[in-house]
C-alpha cells in the first residue's frame, strides 16, 4: 500500500556557511567575488581557481562572469596550488580559493616550495577562517595564522569586513609575492565605511582614540572591538581601537605607538592564542624592550566544539558581550583568562 501523506521536510543546518553578522546589521553580498570580477575587467591576466568550492568561497561570481578564466581543480588542494604556481610562472595572476583548513593543513608544502620559495604572485584565498563555521575541527581553521606566519615572504591579510575585502583584493594582486587572505564570505558585515579608513597593505589603522584602554584587533574581531568600545563608553571607559588587517608584514611601528602607554592593552583575534596576533604583538613589544602587560582575547589552544556560531562565540570569548566582560574584569583587577576558564556546554 502506497502512502500519500506528505513527506516531512528534512531538517538542515547552516553551520557550514553561517554568518557572524548581527541581526539587522548592514552587509554586502560576496564582496570578494565582486571585487575580483571588477579587477579582472581591468586586468586580463587575472585568473581564478577553486578546489570544488567556488560557491562557498564566493568565487562563483568570478566564474560566471569569466568562465574562460576560471579553473575548477576538484577536491585536490595540492593540485590547486601547484597549478596556480604554474600559471604565475607564465605571467598570470591567480587567485586560488578553498577552505583555510585545506589550504594550510593539506597543501602547505606546495604553498611553501612551489609558490613562496620562488616568490610567485599567487593569491591564496582561505574561507571559514577561525571560528566562522560551526562544523567543528575539520573545518575550523583556528591555527592557520600560526602555520603560515613562519612561511618566508608570505603576506597575510585578515580583513574586518566587506570594505577591507573589496580594497584588499587589488592590493594583493599588485603585491609582487605570494599572499594569503582570510576570507569572510557570503553576507559580510559592512562596518569600516563609517570611519575614515582605507586599506593599505602592511599598515594598521587607528579607528578610535581612547585614554583608558587600547584594543589591538584583526579580522572580524575589529568589528567586535568597535562594538565593545561603544558599549564601554557608556561606563565612562574611553577605548581606542587599532585595526591590524595585515598580520605579515606586521606594522610594528603602529603597534609600539599604541602599546607604549599606561593604558590597558588588549589584543583580539579570531584565532588560537598560540601563534597569532597576540604573540606577534607580544614579541614586538619584547624585542623593543617595552614591558607593557598584554591581555589576549583569542580562541583557546584546543580543538573547538561544533554548534551554532552565536553559542560558540559566547563560549569561547569572541562575542561582544564576552569582550566587554573581559575588559571590565581587567579594569576591575580580575586577571583571570576568560578563554582558559571551563566553558559551558555548547548547543546547536
Amino acid at each position: 500500500m502506497t502512502s500519500t501523506a506528505p513527506r516531512e521536510k528534512k531538517l538542515t543546518t547552516s553551520a557550514m556557511i553561517a554568518s557572524f553578522a548581527d541581526p539587522g546589521q548592514r552587509t554586502t553580498s560576496a564582496p570578494f567575488g565582486h571585487a575580483l570580477n571588477r579587477l579582472a575587467e581591468e586586468r586580463p591576466e587575472i585568473v581564478g581557481l577553486s578546489a570544488d568550492l567556488a560557491k562557498y568561497t564566493d568565487m562563483h561570481v568570478f566564474r560566471d562572469a569569466h568562465p574562460d578564466r576560471f579553473f575548477q581543480m576538484g577536491m585536490a588542494e595540492q593540485s590547486l596550488l601547484g597549478a596556480a604556481a604554474g600559471m604565475a610562472e607564465v605571467g598570470l595572476v591567480p587567485f586560488a580559493s578553498t577552505y583555510s583548513v585545506f589550504a594550510t593543513r593539506r597543501a602547505y608544502d606546495f604553498l611553501c616550495l612551489d609558490i613562496a620559495e620562488p616568490g610567485l604572485n599567487v593569491n591564496v584565498v582561505g574561507a571559514l577562517p577561525g571560528l566562522t563555521t560551526g562544523y567543528g575541527p575539520s573545518h575550523q581553521a583556528t591555527e592557520d595564522l600560526a602555520i603560515l606566519r613562519g612561511c618566508p615572504g608570505l603576506t597575510i591579510v585578515d580583513p574586518c569586513d566587506s570594505v577591507d575585502i573589496e580594497q584588499a583584493v587589488p592590493a594583493l594582486a599588485a603585491a609582487p609575492g605570494p599572499t594569503y587572505l582570510r576570507l569572510l564570505r557570503g553576507a559580510v558585515p559592512t562596518v569600516l565605511d563609517e570611519y575614515d579608513y582605507r586599506f593599505e597593505l602592511g599598515k594598521a589603522a587607528e579607528l578610535r582614540t581612547g585614554r583608558d584602554v587600547v584594543l589591538i584587533s584583526t579580522g572580524l574581531m575589529t568589528m567586535r572591538a568597535l562594538q565593545a568600545a561603544a558599549r564601554l563608553e557608556a561606563d565612562h571607559v574611553d577605548v581606542a581601537v587599532l585595526h591590524v588587517p595585515t598580520i605579515k608584514p606586521l606594522d610594528t611601528e603602529a603597534i609600539l605607538r599604541a602599546a607604549r602607554t599606561d593604558r590597558l592593552v588588549v589584543t583580539l583575534e579570531n584565532h588560537t592564542v598560540v601563534g597569532g596576533l597576540a604573540e606577534a604583538v607580544a614579541s614586538t613589544l619584547a624585542f623593543a624592550g617595552a614591558g607593557t602587560r598584554l591581555v589576549p582575547i583569542a580562541l583557546p589552544d584546543e580543538f573547538l566544539a561544533a554548534g551554532a556560531l552565536p553559542t560558540l562565540h559566547d563560549r569561547y570569548g569572541l562575542s561582544t558581550d564576552a569582550v566587554v566582560g573581559r575588559v571590565r574584569a581587567e579594569l576591575g583587577g580580575d586577571t583571570r583568562a576568560a578563554w582558559a576558564a571551563e566553558p559551558a556546554p555548547a548547543t546547536a
